[in-house]
């Protein structure tokens, strides 16, 4: 499996943020194309180049554009949801800002596509540096005659809006990033309406992230078959995946859909030197986690989804034999009780409780009826919880307990955690070795 260079193809260039270093590299080609091209044919050739959502759904993007109700004279928007939250993600960050102008190029081309004159980009708030890189990246863009009144000649004005965010990771949801850009607070609306009809300023909005938007000048430059050859039949084209945790080599690597961890791993130097794979995340923290006999899984979202997780948002975080499984999604499940927005009981109540559940297992303080506590919790809020913050933090929560129940059990028998050496844990716990298929069907399915 070969990487495949295409939003990170100037990472490596002196000052790659800058625009003439994206000129150079063939940068704004993709706008020239389009502007001579009908729109209709633009979201067509988006439709036809099979890209899907690169933030976690997965959602085929040229269908979402054509979701869109014909125009009224009304105005519609492009949002980019740029507020990449979510612990062990990492991609949308590291392309803003290294190569800025992939974003606004896209965010160009597509709000032509749509017939939208004014984009936003909604960027993480915690992110100054990126939030700085964006607008200074934006004025190139104007100045050079790629925004403004118009676009190299065409016509077309586009003006385009960087906001950022009050620093909510509920706001990562698409009605709660538009609540909040509207300057109301961040929680999810009801729906339907979707944002299509009824979106920013209740008007029609396209919703996209970073990585979806970055991708179209190269499909549009270069052509739907070009992106369709890459990746597998029903997941194509590149992504980012983003290696962090216990590799040697952490990091972004582009690659087509359909590679494995393994060959990642490989890449990256495989597991840091003297220790060996434990457990790691398809697609960040709110994925079910899998294990070293998932090596092999093909990292696109029907393969990954048949083996009992979601790719979400290509976020690997790899942990060796030295982490506590139920420390790591304790750890997790504070995050998921902090940021819930307290709109829905399901998440407001549930997450609370299963914090502090898990506190009590890993303090050795757990009860043997603890476990089936922590299920049923989270059955109460999978499905049932306002927006997907719920449903992703039970998933880490019932993909562990299947996977390591013993060592859930060790903690509960032992009074303390086994992987903690000042705990007083009664009895020395040794983790399972795991073969390969003796797990066979493990995974979100049986949640």
């Amino acid at each position: 499996m070969t990487l495949t260079p295409v939003l990170t193809d100037t990472w490596d260039k002196d000052r790659s943020w800058r625009l003439a270093t994206y000129e150079r590299a063939g940068g704004y080609a993709g706008l020239k194309k389009a502007l001579k091209t009908e729109p209709a044919d633009l979201v067509q050739a988006v439709k036809d180049s099979g890209l899907r959502g690169r933030g976690g759904a997965g959602f085929p993007t040229g269908m979402k554009w054509g979701f869109l109700p014909p125009p009224d004279g009304g105005p519609r928007y492009l949002v980019v949801n740029a507020d990449e939250s979510e612990p062990g993600t990492c991609k949308d960050i590291p392309l803003m800002l290294a190569s800025p102008q992939h974003l606004i190029e896209g965010v160009a081309i597509t709000s032509y596509a749509i017939g939208c004159d004014h984009a936003f980009i909604y960027v993480r708030g915690e992110v100054l540096h990126v939030y700085r890189r964006l607008l200074n990246a934006v004025e190139e863009a104007y100045k050079a005659g790629y925004l403004g009144k118009n676009i190299l000649g065409s016509g077309y004005n586009l003006d385009v809006t960087v906001h950022a965010g009050a620093g909510a990771y509920i706001c990562g949801e698409e009605t709660a990033l538009l609540d909040s850009l509207e300057g109301l607070r961040g929680q999810p609306r009801l729906k339907p309406p979707f944002p299509a009809v009824a979106g920013l300023y209740a008007r029609p909005t396209v919703v996209n992230n970073v990585e979806s938007i970055a991708s179209v000048p190269a499909i549009v430059a270069k052509g739907a078959d070009w992106f369709s050859s890459m990746g597998t039949e029903k997941s194509q084209g590149h992504g980012l995946f983003s290696l962090s945790g216990h590799v040697t080599r952490p990091g972004q690597y582009e690659a087509p859909l359909g590679i494995t961890l393994r060959e990642l791993l490989d890449l990256a130097g495989g597991v840091r030197q003297g220790h060996e794979l434990k457990f790691w995340t398809p697609g960040g923290s709110s994925t079910p986690i899998f294990t070293a006999e998932h090596l092999d899984v093909p990292l696109d979202y029907e393969s990954v989804g048949a083996a009992g997780s979601m790719l979400g948002t290509r976020a690997l975080q790899i942990f060796d034999e030295t982490v506590c499984v139920v420390r790591a999604v304790s750890r997790w499940t504070d995050f998921y009780a902090h940021e819930s927005c307290g709109k829905c009981t399901p998440c407001r109540e549930g997450t609370y409780w299963l914090k502090q559940v898990l506190h009590r297992i890993e303090a050795g303080e757990g009860q043997d009826s603890d476990l089936d506590l922590l299920l049923d919790l989270c059955d109460n809020i999978l499905g049932r919880a306002f927006c997907a913050l719920g449903d992703g933090a039970t998933s880490p929560i019932t993909s562990s307990v299947q996977l390591f129940r013993e060592e859930y059990q060790a903690h509960i028998d032992g009074h303390g955690c086994p992987f903690d050496p000042s705990a007083s844990a009664l009895f020395a716990y040794t983790p399972k070795t795991r073969t390969p298929g003796a797990l066979a069907g493990a995974g979100a399915g049986g949640h």
